[in-house]
């Protein structure tokens, strides 16, 4: 299934002699599912998430796109998780990458002879499609539904495995004196 991605461009600067523009951001709409929740660096995760589940829970709403680039790429993943974990079953596709966000300075004193400035910056970004369909488990990035669950357990496991053997070995070891012998200064002679 091929996606699209909805992005946006949420970037502060700041140039004293020049007011920022932007252009060159790519907002693609066809093929993405009605609900896209656009994740910016002041996004409350509350309020995502409260409209975000009141969506999914609708039987009209099959799929649900979260998408964040820069500082939100973190919060997006953490809505992500919130919402696998109220609601089970689902389906997840994820795509990571770069977008080129464009930025142009205008000076703000045009007389002053200087020319606009344009800077052109890679930021990360990220884009998660839930489903409560099957979705194409050939497509990469896909996860399964409690996929996550057996990744943890099996990490659990393999972390108190771990542990048995520190606590069988004994640590550092027993007599000697080990790394460090304290400093006593030698026999008693003063």
């Amino acid at each position: 299934m091929p996606m699209k991605f909805f992005l946006i461009c949420n970037k502060k600067y700041f140039l004293p002699s020049f007011p920022r523009g932007r252009r060159g951001c790519d907002r693609a709409s066809g093929g993405l599912p009605p609900d896209v929740i656009e994740m910016k660096d002041g996004s409350k995760i509350r309020n995502l998430m409260g409209y975000a589940i009141g969506k999914m829970e609708l039987d009209s709403v099959r799929q649900i796109l979260f998408t964040g680039s820069g500082k939100a790429v973190s919060k997006t993943i953490t809505c992500v998780e919130i919402m696998k974990r109220r609601l089970k079953e689902l389906h997840q596709i994820t795509k990571v990458l770069f977008k080129q966000i464009e930025e142009i300075w205008e000076p703000i004193v045009p007389e002053a002879g200087l020319n606009a400035l344009t800077v052109k910056r890679n930021i990360p970004a990220i884009c998660v499609l839930l489903s409560k369909d099957a979705l194409d488990p050939q497509e990469p990035g896909y996860q399964a539904p409690g996929s996550f669950d057996a990744f943890w357990i099996e990490t659990l496991k393999a972390e108190s495995q771990a542990q048995m053997k520190r606590k069988q070995g004994g640590g550092r070891g027993t007599g000697g004196t080990g790394k460090h012998p304290r400093a006593g200064g030698g026999t008693g002679e003063s």
